[in-house]
This record gives C-alpha cells, structure tokens and sequence, in this order.
C-alpha cells in the first residue's frame, strides 16, 4: 500500500512528463459522458512531445528511463579492505535530471 502511496504522488509530480490527464480539463468534464480526449492530449499523443521539445513517457518508461542512474561504492586499485572507499554517481541527462527535480518540488 506504501508503494501505490509512493507512485500516485510520483505520478503527480511527473504529470507534465507523462501521457496523463489535465487536471483542468478533467475537473471540467461531465462525469456522466463517456470520456474523451482533449485536443492538448491528442496532439502529446501524436508527437509523443510535450510543450518544452522533451520526450513524453509513460509511467513505466520513465522509471526505466530512471534506472540508468547508478552509485557505486569504488575502492583505489590496489588497496585493502580496511582502506576506505568512496562512492561514484552517474550524471543524469536531460530527462532523468527533469524527473528528480519534479520529484523533489512535490511536497507530500
């Protein structure tokens, strides 16, 4: 239940990077009628862009997208166990660096 907790409010926070509803015209729809796309959505679909050039995904996409971000712990060649170690991150590009600062807005 955590996990669904934690990847609604992800999706949140990501909407403007994923094929997702506007809020605005979601809100001003009839509940009753069956439900339609907006002209905005038809066109993220079609060009699979959003507004700023940058790819749209789905919610799985870009998680995976996420998991080329990597930290490893490194130790110098040559040293022993007992010697220290330190750690190496992966620069994130473009749209994985979008993700984490969209992530880290969302206050829960």
């Amino acid at each position: 239940m955590l996990a669904e907790h934690v990847a609604w409010h992800l999706r949140e926070a990501w909407r403007p990077m994923l094929f997702a509803k506007d809020q605005a015209a979601k809100s001003q729809r009839d509940p009753v009628a069956p439900a339609s796309r907006s002209k905005a959505a038809e066109r993220k679909a079609q060009k699979r862009l959003a507004e700023n050039g940058q790819p749209i995904h789905s919610f799985q996409t870009l998680m995976q997208e996420l998991t080329g971000i990597e930290r490893s712990t490194c130790r110098a060649p040559g040293s022993t166990d007992l010697d220290a170690t330190f750690q190496v991150a992966t620069t994130a590009n473009t749209v994985q660096q979008r993700a984490l600062d969209l992530a880290a807005q969302f206050k829960v």
